[in-house]
């Protein structure tokens, strides 16, 4: 039986990076228990620090009630044990793009979690079948795939796989609204729309600036200011994580086989230094905060 989204009071987020605790945050916000569980105490430690830091952020600027911010810091508790998830009505993966792990997860998901509840990943281009093939109900298998900053974007691409039932994407689509966001059907396919366009991109960014066409700045301020985009594609891929962004476009050029979504060489050769973007402190530009 699919839980009537409006009642639901009791989910899960496996995963506490910066998707994982921002799904937790907005799931909150909309009076709903939640569970954030990672591998790594710390990082659970540091995700609750992020969001009572953005509850208190909103707070401030009047976009919640202070009294509401309150309550939804309330309602995440966290663990390292997926087993804790066993009566959640809707679990969110939010871990790395890695298949692999993905895969491990769906797995212990499929033996601990009710037989009703539906489980979503946040992936950004890994196959939503691929994923349902590892639990023992595929049909309550989908994407769930918000924007970041989570609780500040608006999309959220629902994702349905080959045998995902028709209720649950309905399902998920008010889930998705509850939480104050625009759902968006799509099929499973590499990279879904979101990154099938962007990624492609945000890559030509880099070669330009490998290529010695422009500097960094040049690229973005042409894209600002030229296109109206509100963040040049070189900022944003800093944003996302470079290697996010190496991920995804691996899978595209995989599963597509078009060389038009070949990694540009520059970016494989930051990742390979640590050059992460944002949240390693350098990127294509410098963050010393």
């Amino acid at each position: 039986m699919i839980p009537d989204a409006d009642s639901v009071s009791s989910a899960g987020v496996v995963g506490a990076g910066t998707m994982g605790h921002g799904i937790a945050h907005v799931l909150a916000l909309a009076g709903v228990d939640v569970r954030l569980v990672d591998v790594e105490e710390s990082a659970l430690e540091e995700a609750l620090s992020s969001i009572e830091r953005n509850l208190g952020r909103q707070a401030s600027k009047g976009v919640v009630d202070e009294e509401d911010a309150g309550a939804a810091l309330s309602r995440v508790a966290t663990g390292t044990d997926t087993g804790a998830l066993e009566e959640a009505e809707i679990v969110v993966e939010a871990v790395s793009e890695d298949p692999d792990v993905k895969f491990g997860i769906f797995h212990e998901l499929g033996e601990t979690c009710s037989r009703d509840a539906v489980l979503a990943s946040n992936t950004s281009s890994i196959s939503i079948t691929d994923l349902a093939s590892r639990v023992p109900r595929p049909g309550r298998v989908l994407g769930m795939h918000f924007m970041n900053p989570v609780p500040v974007m608006e999309l959220v691409e629902v994702v349905r796989g080959l045998q995902t039932d028709d209720e649950v994407v309905e399902f998920t689509r008010e889930m998705a609204e509850r939480l104050g966001k625009t759902p968006v059907t799509v099929r499973d396919y590499p990279g879904f729309v979101s990154n099938r366009v962007l990624m492609p991109m945000l890559n030509e960014a880099m070669f330009c600036v490998m290529e010695g066409v422009a500097e960094p700045e040049a690229v973005d301020e042409v894209m600002t200011l030229g296109m109206n985009h509100p963040m040049g594609p070189l900022e944003l891929a800093d944003l996302i994580g470079l290697d996010t962004c190496l991920s995804i476009l691996e899978v595209l050029h995989r599963d597509l086989g078009d060389d038009k979504y070949r990694p540009c060489p520059l970016l494989r050769k930051y990742v390979s230094a640590g050059w992460l973007g944002r949240k390693s402190g350098r990127g294509f530009y410098r963050y010393d905060d």
